[in-house]
Formats: C-alpha cells, structure tokens, sequence
C-alpha cells in the first residue's frame, strides 16, 4: 500500500481539542531545571565543604607539622573528608568540628580558625601545639560547645576579652572548656566578656597549668550549671571566695596543689550534688565542720597536707559513698570515729602524720571489705594491734609506723605473689628476727621470677603450714630442712631452677607422715582467701585451711636422681607431682603406702624398670601418669590403671597391655627363629653321628683287615 492507500484506510487523523504544541523550554526554566538536578546530587553525594572553611583549613594546617602522623589534606580532595573533619549537612557544608587528638603535631594555632565560624566542637589534645592563643579565640568562636586543648604547651594568658560599661549580653554556647596541662599564666578574671556569657557551662578545667590570682569562684554566677570545677596544680593564693554554694549542680570541685589559705568555706557542705571534693597541698586551716556529713554523695574527700586541726566528724560514717579519705599531713586530734567502719566502700584511708590518739581495738575493720591502702603510721595510737586489720581481704598496703602499739602483730597469711620481678631473693639469715611472725601459716611468694636459692631464713617460720615458690628462677638444691617443719603439709616448688636430688630428710614432715600429726594443726579460717594453681590446671580457692590438700608440687625443674624410698612414710597425701624433671631409677614400690594418694605425676622423667603392681592398691589414685618415661614391661591389669588415657602412658615403648593394646605375648617372627634353631641343631647332631658311626665303621672293617692280612 502506497502512503494515498495507508492514509485513507486509517482514516483522517484528528487534533484533539485539548492537545496543545509542544514548545521548547526557556533558558529560564532550564535553569531552575538544573538548579534542581544540582541540589539533589548535592543532597545525595558527598557534601562540598564552604569555600571560605576550607581555605581557613589551609592556613590553619600552614602552621602545622608532624613527625608522628603527619596531616593527608589533599586540596584536590573536598576538606568535608579530611581527616579529624565533621561538617553539617547544611547546603553550604560548613564545617562544625575538628578532631585531631595524639597526632604530634606541633606549632602554633592560626588566626585563620576564627573565621570557622560554625564550628562547635575543637578537640587538639595530646599534642606538641605551642605559642599563645590567639586573640579574640575564645569569644569570636560563639558556637563552639567543645573546646580541648589539654596536654599541649600553649604559654600565655587567656584571652578574655574584657567588659566595658555593664557588661556584655553576648551569648556562648560552650560547655567543656578543658585547657589543662600546658604552659598557661596569668589570672582569671570575672569580668571576662566570655566568662559572663558562658550560661551554659558544665566542665571548667585549667588544671596543671600557673595561673594565679584569687579562687574563680564568681563562675558560679555566669554559669549556674557548673558540674565540673578543677583549678588544681596551679598558683591560685588567697581565701576560697564566696560565691561557690550558687553551684548546685557542682559534682567535681579540685583545687589541690595551690597556695590557698584560710578556712574551707560553709557554703561548701551545702552543696548536696558533690561527689569528689580535693583541696590537698594548700594552706588551709580551721576544723573541719560537722556539716560536712551532709555531702552524702561524696566519694572523695582529700584534704591533706594542710594546717587543719580539730577532730574528725564524729558522724563521717554518713558518708556512706566515700572511696578515698585522705586527711594526712595535718594537726588533726582526737581519735577516730568509729562510725567509720560504716563507710563500707573505702578504698584508700590515709590519716598518717596527725596528732590522734586512743586505741584501735574498737573500730570494727571487719566492714571494710575493700579497703587496699589503709595509713595510720605517725600518730599517737596506744593499746594493741587490732586484729581486725586482717579480715580486711582487699588490703595490699599497711602502715602503723611510728605509734605507740603493743602487743604481737598476729600474721597468718602473707601473700605478695606475683611481685618483685627479676629481684633477688635475699638470703641473709637475720632478715627474720627468731621470733619473727610466729603465728605465719601461709607464705606465698609466687610468680615472680626471682632468683637465686631457697632462702634459710624461713627455717624460722615454725608455724608455716603452706609454702609457694612456683613460678620463679629459684636455683640450687632443695634444702633437706625442709622437713622440719612441724606443721607443713603443703609445698609447691615447680617451674624453678632447682637442681641436684630429691633429699631424703624433706619425706620427714611429720603433718604428712601422721594422720594425728596432721589434724593436731591449728586450723583457722582464711580472713584472705588462697587461690591455688598447681601448674596452671587448676583454679581453686580456698577459704580454710583445711581444706587446702596436702600436697607437693616440684614439677618442671631440673632434679636428677631417684625417688627416695622414704616417699612411703607420707601416708597423709594427697597430692605428688614429679613430672618435668631427670629422675631416673625405678617406681619405688614404696608408694603404695600413700594410701590416700589421690593424684600422682611422674611424666617427663628418666623412669625406668616396671610399674609396680602394688599400686593397684591405691584405691583414691583418680590421676595417674607415667608418659615419656623408658618403663617397660605390662601396665598393671587390675584396679582403674585400666581407666587412665592412653596419653598418660605414651612415650614408654616397651610399655604394653592396657590401654596401650600391645600384647607382651613373645612374638611370632621370634618363634620361627627359635624354630629355625632347633631345625639346625638337630641336623647337626644327625650329620655329627652320622659321621662318628661312620667312622667307627671304617675303624672295624680296618682292624678286621689288618687282622686278616696278617693271617
């Protein structure tokens, strides 16, 4: 069909009254078209940051080197990804933050951040920064609300800007200001145009720095919210001024370390939100009130080093919360209150170098479950130790020096395990007086890695009942004095250097040779509990001693030798732990005496000869390995040898039976050979009578010939 054709078949086409011309768009609307098109990539792609930001950026980083990490900002990259760069979602992209903590970096700060003008957050800490700060830094930033230049060496005094006629109305929203050390001088000054606008701060912190001039105590005025207050390592002088009880809010008040004097100031206790209140290493004076008790949430009160004088607050103990009570270096008198004990979450106390006296049996110690540190040396303390000293479990550090105490200081346990690293264990005889801690039962001096030998002086420790020296570079043999002790039941020598042989005296502890020897032991429960791991396998812990298992351990040394036969006198143990050494000889048979034995080590050694069969007898045994030896001969049939791991009996290649599934039946190839030799040595009888009949015979017929020839 020709195109005549095709159009009369379709019939006319017909414009719709509705339909209208297409017309081409104006340079108008293609230009909101492609302002459109530009926003959305803009909100959808990575942000292109201010160009006046970026180009501060540029100067701020001018200033700038690094040795450490040194700053990637690529000016072909947008400054919106740099990095330590935050900026807002805002289509001019500015940026608000800048993050640059621990890089070392050095040199000066650049006027060019005051023109970040939305910045809110600027955080340099850590670093090498140096110079003053620049004029105009802290009120031109308005917006900034973070602000942390600690650990830096910026010298100079701040820059507030003072404020003329009535004063300033401007508005800063900054709430942490943390410029603590660094180099900083000069005073802080109520009239500071930023100060009074800062409504809004919540932490102020100049510590570490020299400033001087009075206590700051008018922040309190421009800025109501005030939680954190720390002033502390400076030059400040004067009185505490008036001012500090409109910060109710206040939880941090520190200003140790300055040269402030006169007495702490009222309004102080009415501040009901404080937790931490330090003024230590002024010059303060005066008693401390009795309304300091009603600082309830307080965890720390250090006041020490001071002239403070008068007694302790009699109701201190209704400061439940306190962690840390530190009133040393005063003139404090009286004694102290036994509503101390209520402060059943102290920590550190330390009343040393005072004028307190009266007795400290009284104070119930027992409560103080996490006191660490306890000082109360340099006093005037009388009567007799308190015992109760000990029930404290947490206590590492403890000073009485310089008192006037009687009475013996009753020590059961002394643990200073993992301690003293690398050190030499001194081995001068007179370190221990000879009636030095008589009442010692438990020495513990574990992991250490100290050297030298088994010191003599715990000879003179007659009460010892436990003793740990695993798990140091101890060297030598093991002293046969050992077996002295009358009350020892416990021993664990392993992991050291020790050398030379299993003496034969040390099997002589009576607690472990008798039954009635043993339970004759003084036994009392453990104000600190022991914590038991032999050779890292187990972790147990133990709270009487009682219960602690007589046992030894001197596993993984160097003790060439045999096992004394004297090992079958200790009829008490439980434990016996040999392994890792050069032993050598047989399994005394000796060792199914120890009918108690529960546990027996003797892997990695020298072992020779058979396993007796006599331990079979061994009823209570649920552990028993030999690995690694040159034992020979059957594993014992009968009883729960059967039971033990395979493992516990490798390394022994002429063990067989048991586990091991290897007959110790003779051999079939040994059965041919035996065979074999029988074969040929019956032959040879044959062929050697063989021979001898047949020269008996030839023998006759010669005889019988000559004879006849002769004839």
């Amino acid at each position: 069909m020709n195109e005549n054709m095709r159009s009369k078949a379709q019939g006319p086409v017909r414009a719709s009254s509705t339909t209208r011309p297409i017309r081409p768009l104006s340079s108008h609307m293609l230009r909101l078209l492609l302002q459109c098109v530009l926003f959305l990539f803009l909100t959808v792609s990575e942000a292109i940051c201010n160009p006046q930001d970026r180009e501060s950026l540029m100067w701020f980083s001018g200033n700038l080197s690094s040795s450490v990490s040194p700053l990637n900002w690529n000016p072909s990259i947008d400054c919106c990804s740099w990095e330590g760069i935050t900026c807002d979602d805002s289509m001019d992209s500015r940026v608000t933050a800048i993050s640059l903590t621990s890089k070392g970096l050095s040199g000066n700060l650049s006027l060019s951040l005051l023109h970040l003008r939305h910045l809110s957050q600027l955080n340099l800490s850590h670093n090498r920064l140096s110079g003053p700060l620049p004029p105009g830094f802290l009120s031109s930033l308005d917006k900034l609300i973070v602000l942390d230049l600690s650990y830096n060496s910026f010298d100079g005094e701040l820059p507030l800007e003072q404020a003329f006629g009535n004063g300033s109305s401007s508005f800063f929203s900054i709430q942490t200001i943390d410029l603590s050390s660094n180099l900083l001088h000069g005073e802080i000054l109520g009239s500071s145009v930023f100060l009074q606008g800062a409504s809004n701060l919540i932490s102020f912190n100049v510590s570490n720095n020299t400033f001087t001039g009075q206590f700051p105590s008018f922040m309190c005025t421009g800025s109501p919210n005030l939680s954190k207050l720390d002033i502390s390592y400076n030059d400040f002088t004067g009185n505490i001024t008036q001012g500090l009880g409109r910060c109710l809010r206040l939880t941090v008040l520190r200003a140790g370390f300055n040269k402030l004097s006169g007495e702490i100031p009222s309004e102080i206790y009415n501040l009901s939100e404080l937790e931490q209140l330090s003024l230590p290493a002024n010059q303060l004076s005066g008693k401390i009130d009795d309304d300091i008790t009603r600082l309830r949430k307080l965890t720390t009160l250090d006041l020490y080093f001071n002239h403070l004088e008068g007694e302790i607050p009699v109701g201190i103990g209704n400061l439940s919360s306190l962690r840390s009570l530190q009133l040393h270096i005063n003139n404090l008198t009286g004694s102290v209150p036994l509503s101390l004990a209520i402060c059943t979450h102290l920590v550190r106390l330390n009343l040393r170098v005072n004028r307190l006296r009266g007795s400290l049996t009284e104070l119930d110690f027992s409560q103080l479950q996490s006191l660490t540190i306890l000082d109360l040396g340099n006093n005037s303390f009388t009567g007799d130790f308190p015992d109760k000293v000990f029930s404290c479990k947490s206590l590492t550090d403890i000073r009485f020096a310089g008192n006037m105490l009687s009475g013996q200081m009753k020590l059961y346990t002394l643990l200073v395990s993992k301690n003293f690293h690398n050190e030499t264990l001194p081995s001068n005889g007179s370190l221990v007086a000879p009636d030095g801690f008589p009442k010692l039962q438990i020495f513990g001096i574990s992991g250490c890695k100290l050297k030298g030998e088994i010191p003599a002086w715990l000879i003179k420790l007659k009460s010892l009942q436990v003793i740990d020296l695993s798990f140091n570079r101890l060297e030598g043999s093991i002293p046969g004095w050992l077996g002295t002790f009358p009350h020892l039941f416990y021993i664990d020598l392993s992991d050291n250097l020790l050398s030379g042989e299993l003496p034969r005296y040390i099997f002589n502890l009576r607690a472990l040779m008798s039954q009635k020897a043993y339970d004759a032991r003084e036994r009392n429960y453990l104000e600190l509990t022991v914590f038991v791991s032999p050779n890292d396998v187990t972790n147990q812990q133990y709270n009487q001693l009682s219960s602690l298992p007589p046992a030894i351990y001197i596993s993984r040394n160097n003790l060439t030798g045999s096992i004394p036969m004297e090992v079958g006198q200790f009829k008490v143990l439980h434990v016996l732990e040999l392994s890792h050494n050069n032993l050598s000889g047989s399994i005394p048979d000796e060792l199914s005496n120890l009918t108690n034995l529960e546990r027996l080590d003797l892997s990695n050694n020298a072992l020779s000869g058979r396993i007796p069969l006599s331990l079979t007898s061994l009823h209570f045994l649920s552990y028993f390995n030999v690995a690694n030896n040159t034992l020979q001969g059957p594993i014992p049939p009968s009883g729960q040898f059967a039971t033990y791991p395979k493992a516990y009996y490798e390394g022994n290649p002429l063990l067989c039976d048991g586990v091991l599934l290897t007959s110790c039946k003779v051999p079939s190839n040994t059965a041919k050979d035996d065979t074999g030799d029988l074969q040929r040595t019956f032959f040879i009888g044959v062929a050697i009578g063989f021979f001898v009949s047949y020269c008996f015979y030839w023998c006759s017929f010669a005889m019988r010939f000559t004879a006849f020839t002769r004839q």
